[in-house]
């Protein structure tokens, strides 16, 4: 190029032609055009005024302003709309951004710009061209969900790397010599990381060691770093516990005095065996003409932790206790949840309470809160209150027998007001000295539990309701609620088609109807080989529990008001409503609606934590169990289907490994997601949700806490005629078809399987 044709084309990158060609795309946006045809539409002739045209164009698509297809033409991107919303990270697939409104949407990894699984995001929503969906990009992040991370220290000759243990985290983080030097971390162990910086032109956050767990395998290790990974505090700080410490343990005659006494009544407590924080206590007293006074006890935390003292914003931080495997991380110091709080047996103790007038049919003739004193007579584990129900015999085997009575009544009544009954089998670990699972097995729910669930779901509806009542018709005072949603209609109309197959319907004409014939449904797959898959299924359809100001009611139990009121010691929620509750019984004026509502939203976030770290310990413990059992078959069921494998769970352990889709070698198999199964393309086996079937353990990864499974043999009932019935079923495709795309699918899940991630580089 000569030297007069550089400097025309110096000039004109402060011309007008990138305004003329960011204006013709503007025009046409959703349309597609080549060079030739963008230079042609704006007049450009000129081979060094074209030379820049294609320059300006490879400038915009840098910038992210221009998108250009495979085939060398460009669109613009047009922001349709700014949103904002949580980032969720995926294993498999692309990202998803879910709004505060609920919308999803999807966001490829090239578009994350380091946000981290659980960021607070804003985006911007590009207007899709052609058919293509909206594409979706990350400009800000608002909050970091976490800024420390677990796993294990890969240590090399001049710096190291942190793979984590949370495996949603996109890329490592990058840790410098000098870190592993300063705290004398060794390779293979595992760290807690906290990420510093990360440099805009680099690959990896940078980040500095803040502890060091120790060797991953060894008990206390991994359940230290559970809690790390999600988050979860297993110390309290020192102030804390000088506070708690210094919390008289005495009860003055001044305080008995402005209770009502129950220290005289009968009273007793049902819990776990290994259970130390015994919340609550159940009084029962004959009273003339046949009816019985029944009193809820719960702990009265808020008389000895005050807003605003340490004690209570550690509580607040920590919103509830977690329970792993082995060990219980407390809301509140042990000197309080085991100790004064503690309602145990043959001891004075400070409770708040629910007094029942009512008669054997489970009736509320009257009622009565206030703060109350009660000694506890004698304390139930859940088997010892089972076995006198059972018997009939032993010590208070007569007052069990009526609390029985009256709690079946009003469980009846829930039923028949719609209340839908999830009773799912609860997985608990025989574990030695050291914490090795030598067994799994599943807990049922019996009566004894239901017993102290229908007693404890009475006095929080009563409670939830004495608000409305003390709000004497006027505007409702601001108040905590444990509310349920309606469930999702469209997961509900689809759960509803996929359980004709087992010969089961649902009504979905009204809410009422729902529920009864989702209770109905429950009810006749007890025993069924497809009982479990049944429940999971029901409960994916429903919405999540969760702690509002906004009263919506809670669907689940057919309760138009309803709290948390009975577990003070371990839900902050509940402190919050003892103390709300005391201030609107003395006539005090409502409090602000969205300060309460903001600490709703905290305990809810907080919830999902602690039972994700409850789940995480559970899922590690049966995968410690199963190394042992390498090359051993189990029988099992099929609990989830996906375009990657089948996940099995085992009988009568509930451990759920995953039958990769890469092991089924007799077949190519098609995923068909609108019928939970995986269809064989030449001999038209059927892998369905729910199917019996034998597996053998063939890996059990403790770092990722993954079981990996291999199909034995298959008792699934279904056949060649299943599968011509699940064929005629989708509108529009014959089998060949069908199996066509799924062949595809399958040859490209394992040519990516051979080849590096796209996604964001873990090393560089």
């Amino acid at each position: 190029m000569s030297k007069s044709s550089k400097n025309k084309k110096k000039s004109l990158n402060s011309g007008d032609l990138y305004q003329n060609v960011l204006s013709f795309l503007t025009d046409n946006s959703g349309k597609a055009f080549n060079p030739k045809q963008i230079a042609r539409s704006i007049g450009v002739v000129d081979k060094v005024y074209y030379s820049l045209l294609e320059e300006i164009l490879e400038n915009m698509v840098k910038s992210g302003l221009v998108v250009k297809e495979d085939w060398g033409k460009y669109v613009v991107k047009i922001k349709e709309r700014q949103i904002e919303g949580i980032i969720q990270i995926n294993r498999r697939g692309p990202a998803t951004l879910v709004t505060d409104e609920g919308e999803e949407f999807s966001v490829p990894y090239t578009n994350l710009n380091k946000a981290l699984p659980n960021d607070r995001v804003r985006a911007y929503v590009y207007a899709g061209y052609k058919h293509r969906t909206p594409e979706v990009e990350i400009m800000e992040i608002l909050k970091r969900a976490r800024e420390e991370f677990v796993g294990i220290l890969e240590v090399s000759q001049h710096f190291a790397f942190l793979v984590s243990d949370n495996n949603t985290l996109p890329v490592d983080i990058f840790i410098p010599k000098e870190e592993v030097v300063r705290t004398k971390a060794k390779n293979g162990q595992k760290v807690v990381v906290k990420i510093k910086e990360w440099p805009d032109n680099a690959h990896n956050p940078i980040g500095t060691i803040v502890k060091v767990l120790g060797n991953p395998g060894e008990h206390n290790v991994e359940m230290h770093a559970i809690l790390h990974e999600f988050n979860l505090p297993y110390e309290f700080p020192q102030k804390v516990e000088q506070e708690a410490n210094a919390i008289p343990a005495e009860i003055t005659n001044e305080e008995i005095a402005r209770r009502r006494d129950f220290r005289q009544t009968l009273t007793f407590t049902i819990d776990p065996e290994d259970a130390k924080d015994f919340d609550d206590a159940i009084s029962i007293e004959k009273k003339d003409d046949g009816l019985w006074e029944i009193g809820v006890h719960i702990a009265d935390v808020t008389h000895y932790v005050k807003p605003g003292s340490q004690l209570d914003k550690e509580a607040f931080a920590r919103a509830t206790s977690v329970y792993l495997v082995d060990r219980v991380v407390p809301m509140l110091p042990e000197r309080l949840s085991n100790g004064i709080c503690s309602l145990q047996p043959k001891q004075d103790k400070l409770t708040y309470s629910v007094v029942f007038l009512m008669n054997e049919n489970g009736q509320v003739i009257n009622h009565w809160i206030g703060r109350t004193i009660i000694n506890s007579k004698r304390r139930f584990t859940y088997e010892e209150a089972q076995e006198r129900l059972e018997s009939s015999r032993g010590d208070l085997a007569q007052e069990l027998g009526i609390c029985h009575q009256i709690a079946q009544k009003l469980r009846k009544q829930r039923y028949a007001k719609g209340a839908i009954s999830f009773d799912r089998s609860e997985v608990k670990f025989r574990l030695d000295e050291n914490g090795y699972p030598l067994g799994v097995y599943l807990k049922e729910n019996k009566e004894a539990n239901q017993l102290i669930e229908e007693f404890m779901l009475l006095a929080n509806r009563y409670v939830a309701e004495e608000i409305y009542r003390l709000s004497k018709g006027g505007k409702p005072k601001t108040f905590v609620y444990r509310v349920h949603d309606k469930p999702n209609q469209d997961k509900i109309e689809r759960f509803a088609r996929f359980i004709q197959r087992f010969g089961q319907e649902i009504d979905t004409s009204d809410n009422i109807s729902l529920s009864r014939s989702i209770n109905a449904l429950l009810d006749n797959s007890k025993g069924m080989a497809w009982q479990n898959v049944i429940e999971t299924l029901a409960v994916r359809a429903m919405a999540r529990a969760e702690y509002s100001a906004k009263n919506i009611g809670h669907y689940g139990l057919a309760f138009s008001h309803y709290t948390h009121f009975t577990s003070p010691i371990r839900r902050y929620p509940d402190m919050m409503v003892h103390r709300l509750l005391t201030r609107y019984m003395n006539g005090e004026n409502s409090l602000p609606f969205k300060d309460i509502d903001d600490q709703c939203k905290h305990c809810s976030e907080r919830e999902v934590l602690a039972t994700s770290a409850e789940r995480a310990s559970i899922k590690y413990k049966q995968v410690e169990y199963l190394k042992d059992r390498i090359g051993e078959e189990f029988d099992g069921i099929i609990s989830g289907v996906t375009n990657w494998g089948m996940y099995v769970e085992l009988e009568g352990n509930a451990c759920e490994g995953m039958v990769p889709l890469q092991s089924l070698h007799d077949d190519f198999y098609i995923f068909d997601e609108d019928e939970y199964c995986l269809i064989g393309q030449r001999n038209r086996k059927v892998y369905r949700l729910g199917d019996n079937v034998r597996i053998k353990v063939v890996n059990a990864n403790l770092l990722k806490k993954q079981l990996d499974f291999e199909m034995v043999e298959n008792f699934s009932q279904h056949n060649k005629s299943d599968f011509d019935h699940i064929n005629t079923n989708v509108a529009g495709h014959g089998f060949n078809q069908q199996a066509k795309r799924g062949k595809s699918k399958i040859l490209k899940l394992k040519e990516r399987s051979n080849k590096k991630s796209k996604k964001p580089k873990k090393r560089k």
